[in-house]
């Protein structure tokens, strides 16, 4: 799963705000998080800092002043395809790692009989009412689903470009709130476009 962007917009037409926030992290961080197994590793796999994961603002050329950043650790579960959310999650990942990676800290293969959850908590600023909330993914591979608060908001197929949702709708009174994303991706054994992704790889 990649970078989300969540943008935010006055209701006020004449002046807008938009506000950016990309995929990750609420829950309490582990201070030795480490990356798993030394598959492709390098120097600086030990100096990733989970409270501060990518903190640059995820677009350069649309920079805005207010969003927040979600990168981080989220939960993480590997489940059957089509199946509920699961009631216990494995563990935690690092995202915007992908979960095959030694970097998310997982490094585990889902399959195309699998899904893969994510789930973690966000707060709203009590800066940011009145406005229009829009959550935006930078990329998820390949087929994804998005809930909040236990809400079907959407969902997207394509593992290469950004697609956005307005949440506003289905943010209650509360400040904090629960966001939920299933995966699945067939790699090789779909017919979506996935570059050089296959399940047994042995050269290029």
């Amino acid at each position: 799963m990649n970078l989300i962007d969540i943008y935010l917009k006055t209701r006020n037409m004449k002046k807008t705000l938009l506000v950016c926030c990309a995929l990750a992290f609420t829950l309490c961080v582990q201070a030795q998080r480490k990356p798993a197994g030394d598959k492709i590793k390098t120097p600086w796999a030990e100096q990733i800092d989970p409270a501060n994961m990518l903190p640059e603002y995820p677009r350069p050329l649309v920079q805005r002043g207010e969003w927040s950043n979600l990168n981080g650790l989220w939960q993480y579960a590997i489940a059957p395809k089509g199946q509920a959310e699961p009631a216990v999650f494995d563990g935690q990942i690092l995202v915007p790692f992908a979960i095959e990676s030694s970097l998310s800290g997982v490094q585990k293969e889902v399959g195309d009989e699998h899904e893969l959850w994510y789930k973690r908590e966000f707060t709203i600023p009590s800066s940011w009412r009145n406005r229009n909330i829009v959550l935006n993914f930078g990329a998820v591979d390949w087929k994804t689903d998005v809930f909040i608060n236990d809400i079907l908001i959407g969902f997207h197929e394509g593992g290469f470009i950004p697609f956005s949702f307005d949440i506003t709708p289905y943010l209650t009174g509360k400040s904090t709130h629960t966001l939920v994303v299933r995966v699945w991706d067939p790699t090789d054994k779909g017919y979506q476009p996935r570059g050089k992704q296959v399940n047994k790889p042995e050269g290029i």
